[in-house]
Order: structure tokens, then sequence, then C-alpha cells
């Protein structure tokens, strides 16, 4: 029977692609204050801009290709069960062949219903635009987990992680909850990868395997000793 593999991945292993899925150091995503974008609020002071801004995030996500760190994790499943849980939007884990990812805030490329969170819908190539009705008759907006809304997929995401052999924290400060919560999940007895150019900052219990490294670089050293222990 094969262990399991569970992989906590956030912005830093997509910023290796040239994206920027998360919130900069400033509090800026792509310029935009994360309020006016990110939030319940932002919407619906103003929609069109909020449209406008995923719809641009969605094409740079279409022209960005996965990295080595992306593609390191699908070589990982010719020996491991492999459990992604990303925070990130974009498509890049599964456009790298990862089996079995679960996105924790949402996906750039589909839409939802703004009034019935379990209504969503593939987005055409034109985006969303203002009158796009679900069949409620609601305004479709993207289907993004924003600050001061529920995560649906948390619940399940813990019961990944508790059933895990190995866990690997990559690209992800866990500083934003609930994700940041996860890796209390699981098994005590589980050893822990974690790759962060910042960890020599970090106060870590045993069991953490820290590579001072950037995403893709991490990566190569952890696909090094998985396979070949």
């Amino acid at each position: 029977m094969k262990k399991k593999i569970v992989v906590l991945s956030g912005a830093g292993i997509s910023a290796e692609s040239g994206l920027k899925t998360f919130r900069d150091s400033d509090g800026l995503w792509e310029g935009h204050n994360v309020t006016e974008v990110a939030t319940p609020e932002g919407w619906e002071r103003d929609p069109q801009l909020v449209l406008n801004f995923y719809n641009e995030r969605r094409k740079q996500a279409k022209l960005a290709q996965p990295n080595s760190a992306h593609r390191a994790l699908q070589q990982l499943e010719a020996r491991y069960e492999v459990q992604v849980i990303t925070q990130n939007v974009d498509h890049l884990h599964e456009a790298a062949g990862s089996s079995n990812v679960i996105h924790l805030h949402g996906n750039l490329f589909t839409s939802r219903s703004s009034i019935d969170e379990n209504l969503i819908f593939e987005i055409p190539e034109k985006g969303i635009e203002m009158g796009d009705l679900c069949p409620l008759g609601s305004q479709l907006r993207p289907n993004i987990v924003w600050f001061g809304e529920a995560v649906p997929m948390i619940e399940v995401a813990a019961e990944e992680i508790s059933t895990a052999d190995i866990v690997i924290i990559i690209g992800t400060s866990l500083q934003v909850y609930p994700a940041a919560g996860l890796i209390d999940y699981r098994p005590l007895d589980a050893e822990v990868y974690l790759v962060d150019p910042n960890a020599r900052q970090l106060r870590l219990p045993p069991l953490f395997h820290v590579f001072n490294e950037k995403a893709t670089n991490g990566m190569e050293l952890i696909l090094e000793k998985l396979l070949l222990n």
C-alpha cells in the first residue's frame, strides 16, 4: 500500500511561474488593494471592477506554465498517493498532471451564483460580464473565496491531512487562516517537509525537515529524497 503525501501549497510555488496569486507584502494584489477585489464588500461596491480584475487574472493564468516544483509533485505519484491542497486559484497543479487537487480558495476558471455557492459554472472565453446570470437569476461572480467568507473545502482538507504519512508545505507561510490551521490536523508521527526561503526565522517542532529554498529548488531536493528512500 502506498504511503500518502498531502501537499499544502501557496503563492510561492506559482510565483516561480510568473503569477502573483495572493497578497504581496505591501497589501496589494496586482496594484489593487485586496479590500477592493477580494471581499464581499468590494463586490457590492463595484462589481464591474471585480469582474475586470479576475478576467485579467484568468488571462494571465492561461499563459502561465507549471514549473519544476509543480512537475515534481506529480512525479511523486509514481510511488505515493498524493493529495494536493492549494490556496492558489490557478490551474498549474492540474496542468502539471497532479491527479488530486483541492482548491481551498476557489478557482479562476469557474464562476458561481451570487446567491447559491453550490451553483458553479465553467467560464467561457469572453470571461464573466455584467448581466451573465445563473439559473436563479443572480449575477455570476468569480468562484473565489474572498476575505470574510467561509472556506467550503476546509473540512475535506482537514480530513485528508489527518490521514497523511508525509506532509509537504511549499510556497506558503501558513499565516492565513483557516488554511494555516490545517497542519494541526496531521498525525503526530507524520513527517513534514517545509520549503520556505525564510524558514530559518521559524520555530518548528520535531519531524520537520526544513529546506530554506524557493519552491523549485526545494522540491528538487525533496523529490530526490522521497524517490530514493
